[in-house]
């Protein structure tokens, strides 16, 4: 147990010098009392607003009472990592309609081992500096209410589309947590910026965010592209144009993103050109290819036939081309019934847009 004589205002300076030694932007802390953010994630349940993500009602209220998820728990330190590359040509993939876009948090390695590994040495100089002391970390991995949590601390605030703001970074980072027994001093939110802005809501391709600071999540692309399992829904897959792994748009027209910082982590470069391939260069992966090229990626959660049910979707929004006809028809033979519905709906559009002769 570390000494009940320890300055802990001192230890707080002293966590913060450490994780942005380790490569961390900002650290802050924050105590366990989620009661408005409970109230709120209770009512977004009751709407069905989580569509298929059941893990998200799972739990009881261990998701927004972190003593119960992890028993002792007094403080929470929170920590942001910056994502965004160097060039990362977002607009130029959304605009051209024969290119895949992914979302840019995807393009290169998954954030969650780097992100936990940094945490947990992290806990580690805690360890030496003071000695054992009850902690666990976590990134995206348990039932927490991670936005809420970093919100409470003074990384940001959460906008009108959902995701965290900061005033000088923008919306284009990952966060993580550290839960712990330390009784650290707390730090102070930070009001909302987002004022009369709309453009996340206007911006939106499928009209998920019905409201300022509410998602229906089974509109939400990056629902669709990743959580979904089964098919995608027929009015909704026009609306996903040339998106097959999450959607940045309503990042894209967010005014504070003008401030977004570009990352100095290589591993979160893209790989594979994933940021400006082809629809018809993905499409043509075989099943090998595909676990091949996204090892170590997010986009391996989601498996290969539904990343094959994201492409033939936007093949069938891009403009006619025989070439995608014959790609699609022979990928039919050996289609499973989900993915073969959803190829017979991109023939059937390319079919419509095929020139008269």
């Amino acid at each position: 147990m570390p000494s009940p004589e320890l300055d802990y205002t001192a230890l707080a300076h002293q966590i913060k010098a450490w994780g942005e030694a380790l490569g961390f932007q900002k650290i802050a802390v924050t105590d366990v009392n989620l009661g408005e953010h409970e109230h709120y994630l209770q009512r977004w349940l009751e709407l069905g607003y989580h569509g298929e993500m059941e893990y998200m009602a799972r739990h009881g209220s261990k998701r927004s009472r972190p003593d119960e998820l992890q028993p002792g728990t007094l403080r929470v330190i929170t920590a942001r990592m910056d994502y965004l590359a160097p060039d990362p040509q977002i607009v130029e993939v959304l605009n051209d309609p024969e290119k895949a876009f992914v979302s840019r948090y995807a393009l290169g390695r998954d954030y969650h081992k780097l992100i936990r590994r940094r945490l947990t040495q992290l806990g580690e100089k805690i360890t030496a500096a003071i000695g054992p002391f009850g902690y666990r970390a976590f990134v995206d991995s348990a039932p927490i209410l991670e936005k809420a949590l970093a919100e409470k601390s003074g990384l940001g605030w959460i906008g009108k589309h959902t995701l965290l703001l900061d005033r000088s970074a923008g919306s284009w980072f990952f966060l993580g947590e550290i839960y712990t027994d330390l009784p650290l001093p707390v730090d102070e939110p930070v009001t909302k910026h987002c004022g009369q802005c709309r453009a996340c809501i206007d911006i939106c391709p499928t009209q998920a965010i019905v409201a300022p600071y509410q998602l229906d999540a089974r509109k939400c692309i990056s629902y669709l592209t990743i959580e979904l399992h089964g098919p995608i829904p027929l009015e909704l897959r026009k609306p996903m144009g040339n998106r097959v792994f999450g959607c940045d748009d309503c990042q894209l027209v967010c005014p504070w993103n003008r401030f977004a910082k570009i990352t100095q982590e290589t591993d979160f470069l893209p790989r594979h050109l994933l940021e400006r391939s082809s629809l018809l260069e993905l499409f043509a992966w075989d099943e090998a290819t595909y676990l091949r090229n996204t090892e170590g990626s997010a986009i391996r959660r989601i498996g290969y036939e539904r990343w094959q049910r994201n492409l033939a979707v936007g093949l069938g929004n891009a403009p006619f081309s025989e070439r995608i006809i014959e790609a699609l028809n022979q990928r039919l033979a050996t289609a499973g019934e989900m993915l073969k519905e959803h190829l017979l709906w991109a023939l059937a559009e390319q079919t419509a847009k095929r020139p008269p002769t």
